[in-house]
């Protein structure tokens, strides 16, 4: 990942993350009917800390796209649309605390604080349940949902995934972590 005090993408970097953009926004015109890419990307250069976001998402594993438009708020809203949780963000706990409760075998990371460091939000179970309609995400891992502030208060979290042709929402621990458990983000641009 780049260096958490530098919010700026490299222009070849920042040209090669665009294209990357781009096509996947063609490629996947279901996620986001009605939407042009010309309007996206003119948001996208008048905001580069949004940018480097994309390109913390990218990196990894991401594989951000258009999900659809903030009509109240007037945002785009781009998601992590990787098939699965995002490789480069599993094995995290969800929260600080949670990762800070454990006494051994302590993971690396979190999934609250990467979301903020790259600039993210958790997708909340809502938001979860409405990627699926743009697709099949998470058949074969989960990922941690923004979880309500008195299930946290309790030492608990929320999860997600899609079996069965239906999204299923759980409880775990919030220092619990497993190899094939990630999150997802979403950015408003």
């Amino acid at each position: 990942m780049t260096k958490l005090n530098e919010k700026r993408v490299e222009e070849e970097r920042r040209d090669e993350l665009m294209a990357i953009l781009k096509e996947r926004f063609k490629h996947n015109i279901t996620r986001h009917e009605l939407l042009e890419w010309e309007k996206i990307e003119a948001k996208l250069n008048e905001n580069p800390e949004k940018i480097w976001s994309l390109n913390e998402m990218e990196e990894t594993g991401g594989e951000p796209d258009v999900i659809g438009y903030d009509d109240e708020n007037k945002d785009y809203l781009f998601c992590d649309c990787s098939q699965e949780s995002p490789k480069g963000r599993r094995s995290s706990c969800y929260d600080f605390e949670g990762l800070e409760s454990r006494k051994k075998n302590k993971p690396d990371k979190n999934a609250v604080g990467m979301a903020a460091e790259m600039g993210i939000e958790l997708l909340t179970p809502e938001q979860y349940t409405a990627l699926q309609e743009k697709g099949v995400f998470d058949a074969k891992t989960s990922s941690w949902v923004k979880t309500p502030i008195e299930i946290r208060k309790l030492g608990g979290a929320l999860f997600c995934d899609y079996r069965f042709g239906q999204v299923f929402l759980y409880h775990n621990g919030a220092e619990s972590y497993y190899a094939a458990r990630g999150f997802r983000g979403l950015l408003r641009v």
